[in-house]
């Protein structure tokens, strides 16, 4: 079905179908619920901060016809237009609300490759849903939960049962996506669909990227994600696990030598930086990258059923106020640290982490030392024995909008720990130019145009190797807008 119909038609198809929803003859205007915003079911904290299992349990039924039936199903719906890969939110909702839920699934598969994922881990709160009417007065409709909820009704069913769309007509054409993170996943997805053989190229042992190894368990369960890489094997999109590019091979072999059309790099931006501070190489001190790894990818938290270790420390503090920072101390608290701790040089009305995840992390007893900034790490015998903080008080905006903080003189204070986990962010690695000799920025990123276009037109870029650390749904609305590029230069060459 073409994007061109009616939007104010809904649609109905049966199960397992491959087309997008049909358009029904017409649509019965309706009176929204004047219900207030219907909470998400969740673990105990007292239960959840010593398991690994999801913390949000997902709406049943009944509350997810209630949450949709609080949806306006505006004519013009401005929800969409916070969507960065404009998913169409009114229509899967409005299908929720006629019971057809196999129409729901096709709707929102029509413009998501991942909507369990995004459904869980997509900032809804600053996208969509900061757009949705009722968000002007009181509370968004809760279009994230219901995306998950569709999403998971999907999952439900057998691979064979779920909703695929049909790919177009083999081209002929073959495309390699280097990186299996959702930028790279997106890419492949659109690609496969638009009737493209797509190759995944992953240095990894599976699929996922930053999905896999940097998101805990209790967050996005392995088991979702491999559905949902499974969903685009069954589009036909191929995977090479263990195969890192730039070592074995480069992006100039691919198309010289194994006859690839194009090239799509997603291989994210992994690499951690640190404080630059005294005693960073004592034993205690992590990355983020590193430990969250180690727990969530090596499965750590299982040794020694499985062989890889992580030091479990007791008194952990965790510098940092972004989501990756939640995810380090909440992994930490379930490791069974004694206390934990977020060490943050502004206040929390500046963090940039999720509010949804600092409310779960200080719920499970993780507690915050706002206006604090680290100067040294102090050690005893090579491992770590306390974090030296000197208080901070907020200045002027700087360039991030933020109150920057300014040290207090003399205000230093010793806070004694064993576990120091440092998630002030990541860069480009260095093996982006191992990859492909495309033209960088000065920081050592990919540089594309709008469109994801490197300096050679047969190599394409998206997500955090172009822009830095960002959100997964904007590194798949990156994936997706270079897919219709390389499309585009392909039915061109």
């Amino acid at each position: 079905m073409s994007d061109e119909i009616s939007r104010d038609d809904l649609g109905s198809v049966e199960y397992g179908a491959t087309a997008a929803p049909e358009p029904a003859a017409s649509a019965e205007r309706r009176r929204p619920s004047r219900e207030g915003r219907h909470a998400m079911p969740e673990q105990d904290p007292q239960r959840r901060a010593h398991n690994f299992d999801e913390v949000t349990l997902g709406y049943t039924p009944e509350l997810a016809r209630a949450e949709a039936d609080r949806c306006l199903q505006c004519k013009n719906p401005s929800c969409e237009g916070g969507c960065p890969v404009g998913v169409h939110i009114r229509d899967f909702i409005g299908a929720i609300l006629t019971d057809d839920m196999p129409a729901s699934v096709a709707w929102l598969k029509k413009r998501n490759a991942l909507p369990a994922v995004c459904g869980r881990v997509c900032p809804q709160e600053s996208q969509c849903e900061s757009q949705c009417i009722l968000a002007k007065r009181g509370e968004a409709v809760a279009i994230g939960r219901l995306e998950r909820y569709v999403a998971d009704w999907d999952r439900s069913h057998s691979l064979e049962e779920r909703h695929s769309a049909e790919p177009a007509p083999a081209s002929g054409r073959r495309v390699a996506v280097i990186g299996s993170g959702p930028a790279g996943l997106a890419c492949a997805g659109e690609l496969a669909q638009r009737g493209h053989a797509v190759e995944v190229f992953e240095s990894l042992h599976t699929g996922g990227g930053v999905l896999a190894y940097g998101i805990p368990e209790f967050r996005l369960p392995k088991a979702i994600l491999a559905d949902e890489i499974a969903s685009l094997e069954r589009l036909g999109v191929a995977f090479h696990y263990n195969e890192p590019v730039g070592k074995i091979t480069d992006a100039r072999e691919l198309l010289e030598s194994e006859g690839f059309d194009a090239i799509f790099i997603g291989i994210g931006a992994g690499l951690p930086l640190f404080l630059e501070i005294p005693g960073e190489n004592l034993n205690g001190v992590y990355s983020s990258n590193e430990f969250l790894t180690r727990v969530n990818f090596m499965h750590a938290a299982n040794f020694p059923t499985y062989d890889t270790p992580v030091w479990r420390g007791h008194e952990v503090m965790v510098v940092g106020g972004g989501n990756v920072a939640m995810d380090a101390a909440r992994t930490a608290v379930r490791m069974g640290a004694a206390q934990v701790t977020l060490v943050y040089r502004r206040t929390e009305a500046e963090m940039p982490a999720r509010a949804e995840e600092l409310h779960h992390a200080k719920e499970e007893g993780v507690q915050v030392r706002e206006l604090c900034g680290p100067i040294a790490i102090e050690g005893n015998t090579g491992w770590v024995t306390g974090l030296c903080v000197q208080h901070m008080e907020l200045g002027e905006p700087d360039a991030s909008g933020r109150r920057r903080p300014v040290a207090v003189e003399g205000s230093e204070e010793v806070i004694p720990c064993d576990t120091v986990i440092i998630a002030v962010g990541t860069k480009a690695h260095k093996q982006v130019a191992e990859i492909t000799d495309v033209k960088l920025t000065d920081r050592g990123y990919l540089a594309t145009d709008e469109d994801g276009r490197t300096s050679d037109p047969r190599i394409y870029a998206g997500g955090d190797i172009v822009t830095g650390a960002a959100t997964v749904i904007l590194a798949m609305g990156a994936g997706k807008k270079a897919a219709a590029a390389i499309d585009d230069f392909l039915a061109k060459s």
